[in-house]
């Protein structure tokens, strides 16, 4: 009975979707390649916003090439040959093949996407990013073009370690780490993992003990039955497909026809949705461990970053988190959803940069 209520909720969603859904294609057809200019940031509590004009270097790090690579990823990628995209290489972390992205020179800035993203998602900062700082955005194991294996371990801190290995295999020895959303937990973690390797953290809208949205759904795909059939049914469903999407933006009609390609593009590899389910099957455990880390965490520079319309992870969670930390900025890009570096990159990258320059360079910490 449980599961035919659950099931009722989310043919109830398709059918409270549908409009918009129809809504969303024809807007895609009619505004090919058109976007509403980004909002201006705001300030809250003490953020920087103009850029200090101060860079920090550190010693250039050989990256693994292709001879770490077995063979070309056989799942087509429409974001590969994108003009501009940044290069894709591969690497291996615990026997699974690795793809990221890499740019730039300078201080290792490692982008750690959220749930159901991958690199394709700093598409629109990478560039900008990679004019101070060596840009890493890796597919995490599970998630985009990299290795899905079914038996993955989904606990935040597994997660959490296989980034480690990550920036283990591209030799980076320590980094400033930039996490969105369920990205943002998984930052946190390594930092708690190995302090070491972390410089500063910019958490975007992370996943968080205190925010309460989505909790109804959570609890929907905690339940073993619909979990079991929830990646079947969600690759079938569009108007659900759709109906998540737009949540994610602020103002949907910024939804350009390469996004909505593009995040669908990774759905229909076998493994990527049954990894995120078996993630949230874990996410309260996985949250109450993240919350009795961060006392840890109480001295590294971090930025917590929110768009001020996000529906995803409340911007109200912010002032719990900040607690943790002896000196957080807080920044809140007015209008934008739970994905800022999406609708808004150049106020995206103008924040993070400003912050990043007004953290001391991290100490040689060798391997």
């Amino acid at each position: 009975m449980l599961f035919g209520m659950n099931l009722r909720y989310l043919v109830s969603l398709c059918h409270e979707s549908a409009y918009d859904a129809q809504r969303l294609r024809r807007s895609k057809h009619e505004k090919v390649g058109s976007r509403s200019s980004p909002q201006k940031a705001t300030e809250a509590i003490s953020v920087l916003i103009e850029s200090s004009g101060s860079t920090r270097s550190c010693p250039r790090r050989k990256i693994m090439q292709d001879s770490d690579r077995e063979a070309e990823e056989p799942t087509p990628d429409s974001t590969a040959s994108r003009p501009g995209s940044p290069p894709l290489q591969w690497t291996k972390v615990d026997r699974l093949r690795v793809r990221f992205a890499h740019a730039g020179s300078g201080p290792a800035l490692v982008l750690v996407h959220g749930l159901l993203g991958y690199s394709f998602s700093w598409r629109q900062v990478i560039p900008t990013l990679a004019n101070q700082f060596e840009v890493f955005a890796p597919d995490l194991p599970g998630s985009g073009f990299s290795d899905c294996d079914p038996i993955l371990d989904c606990h935040l801190a597994s997660a959490a370690k296989r980034l480690l290995g990550f920036l283990d295999a591209v030799s980076v020895t320590s980094c400033d780490l930039v996490g969105s959303s369920y990205g943002g937990a998984t930052a946190v973690m390594l930092a708690a993992l190995a302090p070491s390797r972390v410089s500063s953290l910019v958490l975007v809208s992370p996943a968080n003990a205190w925010s309460r949205i989505g909790r109804v759904r959570l609890a929907l795909l905690r339940n073993p039955a619909l979990a079991a059939v929830f990646p079947a049914l969600a690759r079938r469903m569009r108007p659900l497909h759709d109906y998540f999407f737009r949540r994610m933006w602020g103002d949907p009609s910024r939804i350009t026809p390469e996004m909505y390609l593009g995040y669908s593009a990774v759905l229909r590899r076998a493994g990527v949705l049954e990894h995120a389910v078996k993630i949230i099957q874990t996410w309260k455990p996985d949250m109450q461990e993240l919350q009795s880390i961060l006392p840890q965490l109480s001295q590294v520079q971090t930025l917590l970053l929110w768009g001020s319309k996000d529906r995803t992870v409340d911007p109200a969670s912010a002032k719990p988190l900040s607690n943790y930390f002896q000196s957080p900025q807080i920044a809140v890009i007015e209008g934008g959803g739970h994905l800022p570096y999406e609708e808004c990159p150049e106020e995206f990258s103008r924040i993070v940069t400003a912050f990043l320059n007004s953290v001391p360079p991290a100490e040689p910490t060798g391997k």
